[in-house]
C-alpha cells in the first residue's frame, strides 16, 4: 500500500482549469499585498501577549493532572500498540495496523490535532513521559541537566524531519516493520540520551515531531501565554508572531515544506523513470531529488530575504525575523497533499486497529471537484496568510519609508512558492 508512503498518490489530472488555479491565486497575492500596504502602517500583532483568557474552570480542567496523565498514558499506549504490532505482527500495511498508525494518524493526524489543541505531542509524546518517569524513579527533577547550546536551536529537529521524510518518501520500503523499527529505535535512543543529558528540554528543542506539532500550534486560536501561564484565545497571527526565532528555525521548515513539493512530484511518470533508470541506484537518485527539493526551497527563501536586507538596509538577522511566514504555506501544502490521505486511511487504520480484517477505505467525502478546489484554496490561503504575517513584520522592523519596498522580495518569494506548489498539484 504506497499510498501511505507518497501521501495521496497521483495529483495529475485534477477537474480544475489550471488557467483559473493560477489567475485566482495571483489576484489573491496581488490584492492583499496591495491592500496591505495601503492599510497597514503599524504592526498590529503582539505575539504571546495577546489573547482572551479562558475560564478559570477549563484552565483548570486542562492543567489538571488527571489530565495530563490521560495523555500520558494515551501516548504510551498508542506507542506500545505500534511496537507490539511492529515486533508480532505481520509485516505489510494490508494486515497491520502500524504504518498507517505511523504515517497517517501521527504524522497527518499532528496537523489537525495542533491546530485545533495547540502542541499536543508534547503531552502525548512516549519518550518524554518515559523520561519523566525515570527521573521520578531516581529521584532527579525531570528538568535538570546541562544548558543547551545557544548555536543548538532547532537543527536537532530539522535533522530528524528530514530522516522521517526520507523514511517515508524515499526508503525502498516505508513500511515494513524493520525498517519502523530501526527509524524508533534509533530516535527514542538518540532523544532519551539528549534528555538524560540536558534535562526535558531537549524535546522542546530537539523531537522533530514536537517541534513539528509546535510550529503548527501557532496557527491555533487557542494558546497560553508565557507571562502568567494562562490559556487564552488568540488571532492564529499572534500565535505566529510569537515564533522563536532559533538557529535552525528556517531549516525545520524548509524541510517541511521541500518534503512536501518533493512527495509532490516523486509521483510524476518521468521522475520515477529518471529514478527507477539512474545509475546511481533508486535509493540514491531518490535521496539527491528529496535533498535538491529542500535546498530548493531554502535557497529561494534566503535569496529574498538577502534582497529584503538591502532593501531595508537594516535588518540584521532576515533569514529568522521572516521565518514564521512559511509555516502558513507549509501548513496550506500539508492539507492540500494529504488531506484525502487522513479523511480515507485514517478510518481504515482505526478499522484494522479494532480489529477489522482487510476492511474497505471509506470514500472521500468531497468529489473530485470539491477535493481539487480545497487543495487549490488550501495552497492559496497559506500564502496569503505568509503575506499578511511578512508585512506586520516588515512595519515593525523597516523604516516607514522603506517597509512596502522591503516587501517586494518576498512577495516574489510567495509568488514562486505558489507557482511550485499549484504546478505540482496540477500539472
Amino acid at each position: 500500500m504506497s499510498v501511505l508512503a507518497h501521501g495521496i498518490g497521483s495529483q495529475h489530472d485534477l477537474p480544475l482549469s489550471p488557467f483559473y488555479a493560477f489567475a485566482g491565486a495571483f489576484a489573491a497575492l496581488f490584492v492583499s499585498f496591495l491592500a496591505l500596504g495601503l492599510l497597514w502602517s503599524a504592526s498590529r500583532f503582539r505575539g504571546d501577549r495577546a489573547g482572551r483568557p479562558l475560564p478559570v474552570a477549563l484552565q483548570r480542567l486542562a492543567d489538571a493532572r488527571s489530565t495530563r496523565m490521560a495523555a500520558r498514558v494515551l501516548g504510551l499506549a498508542a506507542a506500545l500498540f505500534v511496537l507490539l504490532h511492529l515486533l508480532l505482527g505481520p509485516n505489510g500495511p494490508e494486515h497491520n495496523p502500524a504504518a498507517g498508525t505511523v504515517y497517517v494518524l501521527l504524522w497527518v493526524g499532528l496537523v489537525p490535532a495542533s491546530l485545533l489543541l495547540g502542541p499536543v505531542w508534547r503531552l502525548l509524546n512516549p519518550l518524554r513521559t518515559l523520561h519523566l518517569l525515570v527521573c521520578r524513579g531516581l529521584g532527579r527533577d525531570p528538568a535538570a541537566g546541562r544548558p543547551l547550546p545557544v548555536h543548538l536551536g532547532l537543527w536537532p529537529a530539522a535533522a530528524g524531519l528530514l530522516a522521517f521524510t526520507w523514511l517515508e518518501l524515499v526508503a525502498p520500503d516505508p513500511a515494513s516493520s524493520t525498517a519502523l523499527l530501526l527509524f524508533f529505535v534509533l530516535h527514542g535512543v538518540v532523544h532519551l540520551a539528549g534528555a538524560a543529558r540536558h534535562g526535558a528540554r531537549w524535546f522542546d528543542h530537539a523531537d522533530a515531531f514536537e517541534v513539528y506539532s509546535g510550529l503548527l500550534a501557532r496557527l491555533s486560536p487557542l494558546g497560553r501565554r508565557p507571562a502568567d501561564r494562562r490559556l487564552v484565545l488568540r488571532s492564529p497571527f499572534n500565535g505566529l508572531d510569537a515564533v522563536p526565532q532559533l538557529p535552525g528555525l528556517v531549516a525545520t521548515v524548509c524541510v517541511m515544506l521541500g518534503s512536501t513539493a518533493y512527495d509532490g512530484f516523486s509521483d510524476a511518470p518521468s521522475w520515477i523513470t529518471t529514478v527507477q533508470t539512474s545509475p546511481l541506484g533508486r535509493t540514491t537518485a531518490a535521496t539527491l531529488g528529496l535533498l535538491a527539493a529542500v535546498a530548493f526551497v531554502a535557497t529561494l527563501y534566503a535569496l529574498c530575504t538577502g534582497a529584503t536586507r538591502l532593501i531595508s538596509g537594516q535588518l540584521r538577522h532576515p533569514l529568522t525575523a521572516f521565518a514564521h511566514s512559511l509555516v502558513p504555506i507549509a501548513l496550506g501544502y500539508l492539507v492540500a497533499h494529504y488531506f484525502t490521505l487522513f479523511v480515507t486511511e485514517g478510518p481504515h487504520t482505526v478499522m484494522m486497529a479494532l480489529g477489522a480484517d482487510n476492511p474497505v477505505p471509506p470514500e472521500p467525502p468531497l468529489t473530485p471537484g470539491g477535493i481539487a478546489t480545497l487543495q487549490v484554496a488550501a495552497i492559496v490561503i497559506g500564502h496569503v496568510l505568509g503575506v499578511v504575517a511578512a508585512h506586520d513584520r516588515s512595519v515593525r522592523l523597516f523604516p516607514p519609508a522603506r517597509a512596502v519596498a522591503g516587501q517586494l522580495p518576498l512577495l516574489a518569494l510567495m509568488i514562486a512558492y505558489t507557482i511550485g506548489g499549484l504546478t505540482l498539484l496540477l500539472a
